[in-house]
């Protein structure tokens, strides 16, 4: 009896490695972000990097998902690490991605349409974790929330735009996904 399941053993394992891409990052950038910058953009640079090679490589509903939650997870245990509260946010950011990816089927391709959805979901995540942040882990109150740390999520969502949608069309260009075997 041959099985067919969802994921396959190829999209768990590249879902794992850039798993470990958004540990890493999360751990070291984000930081890092607030100590020289004073502000979230290196940290929503990592979160949706790695999110935005998540959905190209495989192609399916979840593993952005799986990625940001399980990544999340890990970060919140490791020694100065960004706060739980913080996670939790992007992580939340990160169901909404995939989510948003769902209007282009999770497909990263050369495209304009895609690849404007591919920034939509980006910035209009990347907007839901600024709001959550601002909500959850200031006193702020809404207004600021929406405005000062929307805004500043949005602009690290753009930043984060700038450099994995330049690489995505490059691989697509020298059909990169050959190796794993898709041929649409």
């Amino acid at each position: 009896m041959d099985r067919k399941t969802y994921f396959s053993t190829v999209d768990l394992a590249l879902t794992s490695v850039l798993c470990v891409l958004w540990i890493f990052l999360n751990w070291l950038l984000a930081p890092l972000s607030f100590a020289l910058l004073g502000n979230p953009i290196l940290h929503d640079f990592s979160v949706f990097f790695t999110l935005l090679l998540v959905v190209w490589v495989t192609g399916r509903f979840g593993t952005s998902l799986l990625a940001g939650i399980v990544g999340s997870i890990i970060v919140v245990f490791l020694p100065g690490s960004p706060p739980a509260i913080i996670m939790f946010c992007f992580a939340i950011s990160a169901v909404v991605f995939d989510l948003l990816m769902s209007a282009n089927h999770h497909k990263i391709r050369i495209s304009i349409y895609s690849l404007a959805i591919a920034a939509v979901a980006t910035i209009l995540s990347a907007f839901v974790a600024g709001v959550l942040i601002g909500i959850l882990s200031t006193s702020s109150g809404l207004e600021v929330a929406l405005t000062f740390w929307g805004g500043w999520h949005v602009v690290g969502g753009i930043f984060a735009l700038a450099i994995p949608l330049p690489v995505i069309m490059a691989l697509e260009k020298a059909n990169v996904r050959k190796i794993k075997g898709d041929r649409d």
